[in-house]
């Protein structure tokens, strides 16, 4: 949770299109398409994160709310990582993989 008096914007994948949100932003309910939450800070900085979408509320005193299922730190993420994720779904869809990933995916 960022909790920050010097938030200058938040820019957000709404579903009707890039949305910027700053203090005394209209009230509004938008829902976020899988994406990037980009939160602007008053000394030039932004710290990103991505979404794997929810709702956004934005609230008469400047107060923004995100719901989501899903979010992390977009530095939490690197490529290595992910071909290493996809390495390994590849492997379990192949059927090669260990016996309980393979049993979790027949249950799906």
């Amino acid at each position: 949770m960022i909790t920050s008096q010097d938030v200058v914007q938040v820019n957000l994948p709404a579903e009707s299109g890039e949305m910027g949100v700053l203090a005394n932003h209209v009230p509004t309910i938008e829902q976020l398409k899988p994406g990037l939450v980009e939160v602007v800070e008053e000394n030039g900085s932004s710290k990103q994160f991505f979404l794997s979408g929810g709702f956004a509320t934005v609230q008469p005193n400047s107060v923004l709310s995100i719901n989501a299922v899903e979010g992390y730190p977009l530095e939490d993420f690197s490529a290595e990582a992910v071909r290493s994720l996809i390495a390994e779904a590849q492997k379990v869809a192949n059927g090669s993989g260990s016996e309980q990933d393979i049993a979790e995916l027949r249950s799906n």
